[in-house]
C-alpha cells in the first residue's frame, strides 16, 4: 500500500520550499508510462503554474486538495477567466476535473498547500501548443508576477 499521510505531506513541502519553483512532486505511478499518473504536488505561494490544456493527447485532469487551500482558474482561448473557485477542504471545496481541453491554472493562497492530482498516462511534457499563448513563460520573472497579481485580484469576485 502506498500511504498518504501527514508526514509524507510535511516532507514534500519542506522539498517545496526548498525549491526554486516552490513546489515538489511525489509520484505514485512506477513509472512514466504507467496508464493512470498519480502523485502528490507540494506547492507553495508564488509558486507559478503557467496555464496549460491538455490537448493531443487528449487527457483530463483531477485535482483534490488534500491541505492548504489554492485559486483555481478556468480560461476561454482568448484568456479570459470563465470560472474561478477557491479549493479548500476546510470550507468544504475539495477539488476538481479539468476536462482535457480547457486552459486552467492554480494559485496557490496557503504555505503548505498540497494536491493530489490524476491524469491519464503516460506521462507527455506538454507541447508549446499546450502553454497558453497569452500567459507568461516561467523564466519572465517580472510579467508572471503582474500575470499571478491580476490573477489574485479576480479571486472572490
Amino acid at each position: 500500500m502506498k500511504l498518504i499521510d501527514k508526514k509524507l505531506l510535511d516532507e514534500t513541502t519542506e522539498k517545496a520550499k526548498l525549491s526554486p519553483r516552490l513546489r515538489m512532486n511525489h509520484n505514485f505511478h512506477e513509472s512514466l508510462d504507467d496508464p493512470i499518473n498519480r502523485l502528490i504536488n507540494a506547492m507553495e505561494p508564488n509558486t507559478y503554474l503557467r496555464p496549460h490544456r491538455h490537448k493531443n493527447p487528449d487527457k483530463n485532469e483531477v485535482f483534490l486538495m488534500l491541505r492548504g487551500s489554492a485559486a483555481l482558474f478556468l480560461f476561454d482561448d482568448d484568456g479570459n477567466i470563465t470560472e474561478q473557485i477557491i479549493l479548500d477542504p476546510k470550507a468544504g471545496v475539495y477539488g476538481g476535473e479539468i476536462p482535457c481541453d480547457v486552459w486552467h491554472t492554480l494559485i496557490v493562497l496557503e504555505s503548505g498547500s498540497v494536491v493530489y492530482e490524476i491524469k491519464q498516462g503516460p506521462f507527455a511534457p506538454l507541447s508549446p501548443e499546450n502553454m497558453a499563448p497569452w500567459s507568461p513563460a516561467a523564466e519572465e520573472e517580472e510579467e508572471t508576477k503582474r500575470f499571478m497579481e491580476k490573477l489574485k485580484s479576480h479571486i472572490n469576485k
